[in-house]
C-alpha cells in the first residue's frame, strides 16, 4: 500500500493553488511551493482563486483528492460582502441564484447562507480591504456542496452584493482553525467525511 502524503494550509491572498506555472502570464505569480518544502506529487484538492484565501487540503492521492470534489463534501467560506445584508438576501442566496459558468447560465443549488455577527478569529490580509468607513460592509458564511469557478464571488455579485474578502473555512470536518497566513500542517489522515 502507497503512504499518501497530506497537508492543510492557509492559502495566502495572492498565491495561486498550484506548484508550477503553466504559461508565460503566470511567470511572476506566487506558488505554493514557496511556502514550504513539500513532497513531490502533491497536489490540491480543489482549488482557490488568486484572490481567495484560507483552507486548502494538499494530498498525493488522487483518488482522495477525487472523491473530496465529487461527493457533495461541504465547503464553508466566510465572505465580506460590499453593502449590508439582509434577511431577504439571505434567503435568495439560501435558495441559489442564477450565475455564469462556462458561457451558460446556472442555477445554484440550494446552500446554507447565515450573517455572521463579524470576521470572528481570521488574520488580517496582506492587501488593504476597503472598510465600513466608505459604506456599509457585512460578513456571511455560505456553505456549498458544489464548487463552480468563483461561485461564491458570483452568488454575491447576483444579489449586488460582491465580495470584498473571501476566506475558505472549512472543507467536511476539516477546519482553518486559528491557522495563521501561510501556514503548513501535516495531516497523518484526512478523514472528512
Amino acid at each position: 500500500m502507497e503512504n499518501h502524503h497530506h497537508f492543510k494550509i492557509y492559502k495566502p491572498y495572492g498565491y495561486l493553488s498550484q506548484f508550477v506555472n503553466n504559461g508565460q502570464k503566470q511567470g511572476k505569480k506566487k506558488l505554493l511551493g514557496e511556502l514550504f518544502d513539500f513532497p513531490e506529487k502533491l497536489m490540491s484538492v480543489g482549488r482557490l482563486d488568486e484572490k481567495s484565501e484560507g483552507l486548502l487540503l494538499l494530498t498525493t492521492d488522487g483518488k482522495l483528492s477525487n472523491h473530496i470534489n465529487s461527493a457533495g463534501i461541504e465547503k464553508e467560506y466566510y465572505a465580506l460582502v460590499d453593502g449590508q445584508i439582509t434577511e431577504e438576501i439571505l434567503k435568495t442566496l439560501r435558495t441559489g441564484v442564477e450565475i455564469g459558468f462556462d458561457g451558460k447560465k446556472y442555477q445554484t443549488k440550494p446552500s446554507k447562507v447565515v450573517a455572521l455577527p463579524e470576521k470572528s478569529n481570521l488574520p488580517e490580509r496582506s492587501k488593504k480591504i476597503r472598510d465600513a468607513r466608505h459604506g456599509p460592509v457585512s460578513w456571511i458564511s455560505i456553505t456549498l456542496i458544489e464548487g463552480k469557478f468563483r461561485q461564491v464571488r458570483k452568488m454575491t455579485s447576483a444579489v449586488g452584493l460582491p465580495t470584498l474578502r473571501l476566506v475558505r473555512v472549512r472543507i467536511g470536518s476539516i477546519y482553518l482553525e486559528n491557522m495563521q497566513v501561510g501556514e503548513v500542517v501535516a495531516l497523518p489522515d484526512i478523514a472528512i467525511l
